[in-house]
């Protein structure tokens, strides 16, 4: 237990009456910001590490090299976060990414209509599939690990039917992948070519901030991990809150979409699998309790970059890539018994 909760704890013992809500909440907010700082100098212990490990991991390339890496990551993780702090779970974020793709390139090569159609036929797609699954899991009460995996194979299964077993590539739509690969900040400072697909991520953190923070789906979000039975008695209509918070985790799941089948230039209707644990990693080791009502925007962008730097170092030393799972499955599982032992406290 943190020092902050100890003296809410004290406070009530001596007073003999509940402290109020208000210092209930500060004490929280302060224990989420010391994850967040413990998790943000993770990430500087690595990128140091490394960088005296190997000359080569802090060259402008290898770190450009990293950030492109997380973008997709990133966007996945960003719903995730959403979803997790509700006491949920999402298996299925990495095969409606495929899906989203998929139908992304139906939508542009396939129909021949322009990009940004493409782009808007991904997001609905995986907004659809979020809806779908907050649905099962709000109305038909079917526990999220199952619900979310159960769509996992149907997306995967669309996604190879709609492909026809084979990708579809971008060739007559070379603007498809300048949303990911092309370079805003190259064409206005020479030079400082940064991928279009690490400025989204930034953007779509910021978005999923104030969201998080500023609005009614954020602080319902938050109540929804917290006691989902209190909020239900406090007049909140969870059912449909759950299925806008799914909605909004399948919402970047297609938008994760956009950026891969931009990177790749093409869709790949095999790819995805393995996707969703690398997003929920993220939002572990960022400091978002699986037990839901806690977690923040922040944290999960700085676990997407400490499993970016973990693995990109790892290979630049010759590790092999299957101790590179190892390890990431250590972490955490070490960051799970963490936050366990603390809650237990």
């Amino acid at each position: 237990m943190t020092k902050q909760r100890l003296a809410v704890a004290h406070r009530e013992g001596q007073e003999g009456k509940p402290v109020s809500l208000r210092d209930r909440l500060q004490a929280g907010s302060r224990s989420d910001t010391l994850r967040r700082l413990m998790a943000f100098a993770g990430l500087i212990v690595l990128f140091v590490g490394f960088s005296i490990a190997s000359p080569y991991f802090f060259q402008f390339s290898n770190i450009v090299g990293i950030l492109l890496a997380t973008s997709v990551n990133g966007l996945l993780a960003l719903g995730a976060t959403f979803v997790i702090i509700t006491g949920g779970i999402d298996l299925s974020v990495g095969t409606v990414m495929t899906l989203s793709a998929v139908m992304a390139s139906v939508v542009v090569v396939r129909w021949e209509l322009p990009v940004w159609f493409g782009v808007v036929g991904a997001v609905l797609t995986g907004t659809l599939v979020g809806i779908a699954n907050g649905s099962m899991v709000a109305k038909m009460k079917i526990p999220p690990f199952v619900a979310t995996l159960g769509t996992l194979y149907v997306a995967k299964g669309l996604a190879l039917v709609i492909s026809e077993l084979k990708p579809i590539y971008f060739s007559d739509a070379p603007a498809f992948s300048q949303i990911a690969m092309g370079s805003v900040t190259g064409s206005l400072i020479p030079g400082l070519d940064i991928p279009n697909a690490v400025l989204v991520l930034f953007a779509m953190a910021a978005v999923a901030h104030v969201v998080l923070t500023k609005t009614l789906l954020g602080r319902y979000t938050f109540a929804l991990g917290s006691n989902e039975e209190a909020a239900r008695l406090s007049g909140v209509v969870v059912d449909l809150w759950k299925i806008a918070v799914y909605a909004l985790g399948g919402l970047f799941a297609g938008l994760g979409g956009v950026v891969m089948a931009a990177r790749l230039n093409s869709a790949q209707p095999a790819l995805g699998a393995g996707y969703e644990l690398d997003a929920i990693a993220a939002v572990v080791i960022g400091g978002t309790s699986l037990d839901g009502g806690e977690g923040s925007i922040l944290g999960t962008i700085i676990g997407a970059f400490i499993i970016s730097v973990l693995t990109n170092g790892l290979r630049i030393m010759s590790v092999p890539q299957e101790w590179q799972i190892v390890v990431t499955g250590v972490i955490v599982v070490l960051t799970v018994y963490m936050d366990t032992v603390r809650r237990r406290e």
